[in-house]
């Protein structure tokens, strides 16, 4: 994958607040036991923390990132996503939002963009105070993705994904496929409480997968704004074979095999490897987000 380096990222998108001390609620910092019980209940991925148990009660936002931040620092050119992580998660987040604006007008309809907040340790949001131990999730209470840049290492070296650039592309894209659910009407559909193959849990996850396909179809032909060319200049087969290979690494199935020994398909929440793989690759063949109605 890769970007055009004369392009101007839009660092406005993303609130860095990583390493700042969240006023409120308990310190706990993911990884280690924690980390690996919350991801073995394969409980990333997903919605906010209040959803998923893993607050502390609070819900006291932390502030917005100051001038001072890294990314508003660093992450000013197309050529800085080649070279920097944290860059690239800049420059993605910036043309996946450019291609659900472009999708919500086509259909006469207005999309509205949705911040990233790189944090480490623990973030204080609208959904409560959650650690680095949920993995990346959407917050509906204040419409922001949130993610620990530290979870795309532990995606490689836990789960076994395969940890190239597209891998942690879909990670966000499929985060900004709930912000396209919530917009949509469709994300309280997982509020039920059931789980399982069927729920509706499992197929608003799957959706959010097949929306990240729909964008990596668009996503060398969505014009930039500060060039007039797309973003994205690139997108090889090999790096859809990491995103299929990421999306495969988080199937509820892969996760329950590699850390309880058994396959429990009556307790799933995101859908196994190959369903996500298949939903994935649903919306990239097609690029129809209509394609991607897994409730049907």
């Amino acid at each position: 994958m890769q970007f055009d380096d004369d392009a101007r990222l839009d660092t406005s998108e993303v609130q860095d607040v990583r390493g700042r001390r969240v006023p409120g609620g308990r310190a706990t910092v993911g990884g280690g036991l924690a980390g690996l019980l919350a991801l073995v209940l394969a409980l990333f991925f997903g919605v906010g923390p209040d959803q998923l148990g893993l607050t502390d009660g609070s819900e006291q936002p932390t502030g917005t990132a100051s001038g001072l931040a890294q990314v508003q620092q660093s992450c000013r050119t197309g050529q800085d996503a080649n070279t920097r992580d944290d860059c690239r998660t800049v420059a993605v987040v910036n043309s996946v939002q450019d291609f659900w604006d472009e999708e919500f007008t086509r259909r006469g309809g207005a999309y509205a963009r949705s911040a990233t907040v790189f944090f480490s340790g623990q973030v204080g949001t609208a959904c409560g105070s959650a650690t680095s131990a949920v993995g990346p999730f959407y917050c509906p209470g204040d419409r922001k993705v949130y993610l620990d840049l530290g979870f795309f290492d532990e995606l490689r070296t836990t789960f076994g994904a395969g940890g190239g650039p597209f891998g942690q592309a879909y990670v966000v894209a499929h985060e900004y496929g709930h912000h396209v659910q919530d917009l949509a009407g469709t994300l309280d559909r997982s509020r039920d409480g059931r789980t399982g193959a069927d729920s509706n849990a499992v197929r608003v996850e799957l959706q959010a997968d097949c929306y990240a396909g729909v964008w990596a179809h668009h996503a060398t032909t969505t014009k930039d704004e500060s060039t007039g060319r797309p973003l994205i200049t690139s997108l090889t087969d090999a790096d859809i074979r990491d995103g299929l290979t990421a999306a495969a690494a988080v199937g509820d199935d892969r996760i329950q095999e590699r850390f309880q020994g058994r396959v429990t398909p009556e307790t799933w929440t995101h859908g196994s490897a190959d369903q996500r793989q298949r939903w994935f690759r649903q919306g990239f063949d097609s690029g129809d987000m209509a394609r991607c109605d897994t409730f049907r």
